[in-house]
């Protein structure tokens, strides 16, 4: 098996790329080792000393690292886990892993819009980095935004929320005024 590596914009997080599907559908985040129970690769990755976080797309996984460790150090290990975790024909995720919040029949016009141009537009382009976003609500003209993975603390963060996507939802929908990352 081989694993290939690419650099994120966030100095802390490697997006690995095992070159098989990860998860048939959505993502998951674990921003720590005591949300990982429904999923045995993020198990296996936060047993190596130095991973502070996983998360998982559609064929790849970021790994972040605290600072205190470099990734030469830690990344023969990563790769390990990565590669016993496939080697052992274990889900990703365990069937009682909880299921992401879709969109509702519910949602305003605006929601529904906000919603399509971040499926659309937005998340793709953040997966490439080895991210993800989500929406989480509109009040009073605000955006509300989850930002997973390499994104999660990213120096570049902030710019590609206010120069990026604020600027594209407020050209699209009027109503939109600003976006705020939910913390």
């Amino acid at each position: 098996m081989f694993i290939q590596t690419e650099q994120t914009p966030n100095p802390a997080t490697l997006k690995f790329l095992p070159g098989q599907a990860v998860l048939a559908a959505g993502t998951a985040d674990f921003p720590s080792a005591d949300k990982a129970g429904a999923s045995p690769i993020a198990k296996g990755l936060f047993a190596v000393d130095g991973v502070t976080g996983v998360f998982l797309g559609s064929d790849f996984i970021t790994v972040t690292k605290s600072a205190d460790k470099e990734w030469s150090t830690i990344k023969p290990h990563v790769l390990a886990a990565i590669m016993d975790h496939f080697l052992s024909g274990l889900p990703a995720l365990s069937d009682n892993a909880p299921t992401p919040v879709a969109s509702s029949d519910d949602d305003s016009d605006v929601v529904k819009q906000i919603r399509e141009l971040i499926e659309q537009r937005v998340r793709p382009a953040v997966a490439q980095d080895g991210g993800d976003i989500t929406f989480n609500r509109f009040e009073e003209g605000v955006v509300y935004l989850n930002l997973k993975g390499s994104c999660a603390g990213c120096p570049s963060s902030t710019a590609t929320l206010k120069s990026g996507i604020e600027n594209m939802l407020k050209h699209y929908i009027p109503e939109v005024v600003e976006v705020r990352q939910v913390l």
